[in-house]
């Protein structure tokens, strides 16, 4: 579906502004994913290794 988005994106727009919004696009999908990862329910599993070696 994204590729078939970005055909036509492609036919209305230059591609510099076409690789810049998916550039931008991933970054933020990153980022949102890391941000949940760390902090969501699965943020539970992780270890943190400062607190193993705390004397």
């Amino acid at each position: 579906m994204l590729c078939i988005t970005l055909i036509i994106l492609m036919n209305y727009m230059e591609p510099a502004t076409v690789l810049s919004i998916s550039v931008g696009v991933m970054l933020v999908a990153i980022t949102g994913f890391s941000i949940y990862t760390a902090f969501g329910p699965p943020g539970k599993e992780l270890r943190d290794p400062f607190d193993e070696h705390e004397d």
